[in-house]
């Protein structure tokens, strides 16, 4: 059956064809989400337990994004994103080891700016008999031969492995701040419904080393990773389209994330927040107001399906930021099972503290038609 799917176009590799499911719709409607868990306010988040799954809850993720470059100094992105959904709340009685309520899908992604490619691979698998799943000590989250797993049985060393046609990445990833716990001490509202909301908690910087393979061949590479760890059973508001997320790691050793919920009438919902982190490893939560975000350009995929923000100016007035973000890359949208744009960017500006610039990665959702 693949093989009948069009080619990808030149500088792609990956999954073609039929366009794929919004993500933002994908995460909406309540009538979906009845019988879930759902995050009812914070509450402490242990760990090692809360790096594992939380089965009850509708979905979840386990999200690796990261910028390096090889000892030539050539460019490098990628995504290792491993997702979790319950398609039901209530628990399977049937004998069979085939039978499981949660399904998986993982998605791979690398990007490759001096050859001007993005490749990207998608997989799906029930979690039974071993094809995927996650645990929390000793840490790892796999589908079937991709795989996050802890080095040492803890967070603090993880080592991405993820290949798929000729394309890989071998990974250590070194924790070299704390966890940032987001929102309310990990509790992250995203609408005014009740239990409209996440566990959220990230890891800002990891320092990464070790080997990408593209066509061009094999690269050592050095460089910085961020992780997002979210769980809950939330659906986008009514009015709600979908969401902007950019997470910045500048050179000054400071990181900037922020999340914008975009309304269908173009507006920024008041639930958009950010935060942000100093040299130590403080964090600060950010509101919206905080912050100033002013679209530059937009760029439109090749079949005309999608127009995305694709230059930004960000300002954040408290600590003197004014920045320019631009992808590495113009394409760099996934189209497969879900279609949304994620990719890496580069960023260039001054601060309070003199001239500043910095990578991080940009996921934009609901742009679709």
């Amino acid at each position: 059956m693949a093989a009948c799917g069009e080619a990808p176009p030149p500088g792609r590799e990956g999954p073609s064809g039929e366009a794929g499911v919004n993500v933002a719709e994908a995460l909406s409607g309540e009538q979906e989400a009845a019988g879930f868990a759902r995050p009812q306010g914070p509450r402490p988040l242990l760990f090692p337990a809360d790096h594992g799954p939380h089965p009850d809850y509708r979905h979840e993720w386990w999200y690796v994004t990261g910028n390096l470059e090889s000892e030539a100094g050539r460019h490098f992105g990628f995504q290792a994103t491993f997702f979790r959904f319950a398609l039901t709340p209530e628990p399977l009685r049937l004998a069979s080891r085939w039978a499981t309520r949660q399904l998986w899908m993982a998605h791979f992604t690398v990007t490759d700016t001096a050859a001007g490619r993005f490749h990207h691979f998608e997989r799906f698998s029930r979690g039974a008999l071993g094809l995927a799943g996650a645990r929390a000590e000793p840490f790892r989250v796999w589908l079937e031969d991709w795989a996050l797993t802890a080095v040492g049985g803890d967070f603090d060393e993880l080592r991405a492995r993820l290949a798929a046609e000729g394309v890989a990445v071998d990974l250590r990833l070194e924790l070299a701040k704390p966890l940032v716990l987001q929102g309310e001490r990990g509790y992250s509202r995203k609408g005014a419904e009740p239990g409209n909301a996440s566990y959220y908690y990230s890891a800002p910087r990891l320092a990464a080393a070790g080997e990408v393979t593209t066509p061009a061949g094999r690269h050592r590479v050095s460089g910085t990773a961020w992780i997002d760890r979210e769980w809950g059973t939330s659906a986008l508001s009514e009015g709600q389209s979908g969401w902007d997320w950019i997470s910045l790691q500048l050179d000054s050793g400071r990181e900037l994330m922020l999340y914008r919920l975009r309304r269908e009438d173009g507006s920024t919902d008041p639930r958009s927040a950010g935060v942000w982190i100093d040299r130590q490893g403080s964090s600060r939560p950010l509101d919206w107001g905080d912050l100033t975000l002013e679209v530059l350009e937009r760029w439109e995929s090749p079949d005309g399906e999608a127009t995305y923000p694709a230059r930004w100016r960000l300002e954040y007035p408290e600590e003197g930021v004014e920045l320019v973000i631009e992808p590495t890359l113009a394409d760099q949208e996934l189209r497969g099972g879900f279609r949304y744009w994620e990719g890496a960017v580069r960023a260039s500006g001054r601060s309070a503290e003199g001239p500043v610039s910095g990578v991080g990665y940009v996921e934009l959702t609901g742009y679709t038609e």
